[in-house]
């Protein structure tokens, strides 16, 4: 009797294993199945040159640069680490996913029983806007990781940045760091500061929301607040001194109503006030 319930439990700690190891071997196999499925796809966008279709309401892709496409190189280091800063600050860092913050979003959502924001990466971001879609379920969020992990393998991240910067909304019908640069600021890309840098980022995620402090042209106190924030992480990232984070905390935007120059006293103050503010390991 001893011996039957052993050999019992024996084949049933077997068939669990065999069943573990043939779960992970189907995974593995349909995981490289979408790789494929979706590979052609990948490959286009690393051929092409993508672009937001204002009649369709998509994303296209074409064989030559749209008129609004703008070089990496073209852009301000003020700029483009705005908001690489305010929307993926490990971007450099990691590859397609960053863990870090995904494991801080579960534990958060957890503590907050929802979901309190995403974790997605410039290169997810990428990969959700010109290969799948919008559509909110798991199933899209795992072909997206595995996308982002291929296309990483397949351009550098000056590539990808390049892309983000010309497919990222920033106001209403209105895509790309070119032409939301002409829009805000009548300038070439090239020549926006650090403030307007810090303007433009503070647009992410909900540009046609945020965008309301340029059509009443004055800041809101939240996008004085975040802009003023983008400002101190540009510093922490060594991108300028804080000299120059002071000359750019005096700065006003052309269509911004003239105000009394702020005493150096209390913009230092301010930057107090911030002390307690969470900058992950790499942000310092």
């Amino acid at each position: 009797m001893v011996n039957k319930v052993l050999n019992l439990f024996r084949l049933k700690k077997y068939s669990l294993i065999f069943v573990l190891f043939s779960s992970v071997i189907l995974l593995a196999v349909c995981l490289s199945a979408l790789i494929l499925y979706y590979a052609n796809d990948v490959e286009k966008l690393v051929h092409n040159y993508p672009y937001f279709d204002q009649k369709e309401g998509i994303y296209k892709l074409a064989t030559k640069k749209p008129k609004t496409w703008v070089s990496l190189k073209d852009v301000s280091l003020y700029a483009r680490s705005a908001i690489v800063i305010s929307e993926d600050w490990a971007f450099y860092q990691h590859e397609g996913l960053d863990f870090y913050q995904i494991k801080k979003v579960i534990k958060e959502s957890i503590e907050e029983v929802e979901l309190v924001r995403g974790a997605s990466t410039i290169t997810q971001q990428v990969i959700k806007n010109t290969i799948l879609s919008n559509e909110h379920s798991l199933w899209r969020k795992l072909r997206e990781a595995i996308l982002a992990y291929k296309i990483e393998r397949l351009l550098s991240k000056d590539q990808i940045l390049e892309i983000y910067l010309n497919i990222v909304e920033l106001g209403r019908d209105l895509y790309g760091i070119k032409p939301a640069s002409y829009y805000y600021f009548n300038k070439h890309p090239s020549e926006l500061t650090a403030r307007e840098g810090a303007f433009l980022a503070m647009l992410l995620p909900s540009p046609v929301k945020y965008s309301v402090s340029f059509r009443k042209k004055e800041l809101t106190e939240y996008a004085s607040q975040i802009i003023h924030k983008i400002l101190i992480k540009l510093r922490q990232a060594k991108v300028y001194t804080e000299e120059d984070r002071l000359l750019e905390m005096k700065k006003r935007f052309y269509w911004e109503p003239v105000i009394k120059e702020e005493p150096e006293e209390n913009l230092l103050e301010s930057d107090k006030a911030l002390e307690d503010y969470e900058f992950l390991e790499y942000e310092i």
